[in-house]
């Protein structure tokens, strides 16, 4: 079981929590926890912070190859599921429509087809004109977690160190 992260949680820990230039804990913590196999994202996402032109994308572009995966041959019947149970629900045409095209539906299915976890600030929300991120991991049995819930569980820590 490994970490998928969702778009919002690099934006949100570069512009909020965890800014680069305060912060690089966060980001060598990222980095050295796709090493040991616990935390990746998906190409989908890359490709929304590789858009920009900013600290974050050449941040993003700089990483190991293998920490976005890309669709494989698993991935596409969890996409298959996905999209039946969202079209299965009361959520409005330009809902799915939208959902169907963005990186969130991706990310979901390949959380579903790895057993991962997905990661995430979203929170569920009952409505019929967004189709949000942890409604559609419980509607197929992903778990999702908020970033700061994967850090406790991970134990992350950012201590200062001590100069000299």
């Amino acid at each position: 079981m490994a970490y998928l992260l969702d778009m919002n949680v690099f934006l949100s820990a570069k512009n909020l929590h965890f800014g680069m230039d305060f912060c690089p804990a966060f980001w060598d913590w990222v980095l050295e926890s796709y090493k040991a196999g616990r935390v990746f994202s998906i190409d989908k996402v890359a490709d929304e912070i590789e858009a920009g032109d900013d600290e974050l994308s050449e941040w993003s572009k700089a990483l190991p190859k293998g920490f976005y995966l890309e669709a494989s041959e698993q991935t596409v019947p969890a996409l298959g599921a996905l999209s039946r149970w969202v079209t299965g629900r009361s959520y409005t045409p330009a809902a799915i429509n939208t959902f169907l095209g963005v990186a969130d539906y991706y990310l979901v299915a390949h959380a579903l087809a790895g057993g991962h976890v997905v990661v995430t600030h979203e929170v569920p929300a009952d409505t019929i004109n967004r189709v949000k991120i942890p409604n559609a991991c419980l509607g197929v049995g992903v778990r999702c977690v908020s970033p700061f819930e994967m850090l406790r569980r991970e134990r992350a820590r950012f201590v200062l160190g001590h100069p000299g």
